[in-house]
């Protein structure tokens, strides 16, 4: 038996569906070649609908297209531009770009809003790279820490 179509397959799911396909064109009814294939009946009545529909093109496989970018490719392509003038010059405290700088700054220039999560993926997709900035409490005394190092900590670290 000439399996022509099936093994031109591009993954065996493809394959699978082409092999479907072949069969019916053969004679063999929808429940033998779902039993044949390990499949429902339903998946091959599909697959026979859409190879009459569209022919075997309806039957390859498809890469699934994705969202619509929110951003267009002028805004992408600006925002390195906008990120390189500094924090301080959109109005943040400091210099580090967090997701959430990022994201508030794509909505007051764009409109357009991210949650602060995707930005790191839009950022990565550009070659940028995000600062964490360091946690610290507002109230913390570095020379009462850099004193209790010098005289507390040795004499904790000896022991008794």
């Amino acid at each position: 038996m000439d399996n022509s179509l099936s093994k031109q397959a591009t993954d065996w799911r493809e394959g699978r569906r082409l092999r479907a396909w072949e069969l019916k064109q053969e004679g063999w009814n929808q429940q033998k070649i779902a039993d044949a294939l390990g499949v429902s009946k339903g998946a091959v009545s599909q697959w026979i609908k859409r190879g009459r529909e569209e022919g075997l093109e309806g039957l390859r496989r498809r890469i699934a297209p994705g969202a619509i970018p929110r951003l267009s490719a002028e805004q992408r392509a600006s925002l390195p531009e906008l990120l390189a003038r500094g924090a301080p010059a959109h109005g943040f405290q400091g210099d580090a770009w967090t997701c959430q700088r990022v994201a508030e700054v794509i909505h007051r220039e764009f409109g357009v809003s991210y949650h602060p999560a995707h930005v790191s993926r839009l950022l990565k997709k550009l070659r940028l790279s995000l600062q964490k900035p360091e946690r610290q409490a507002n109230q913390r005394d570095e020379e009462a820490i850099e004193r209790w190092k010098v005289e507390r900590w040795p004499e904790l670290k000896r022991g008794p």
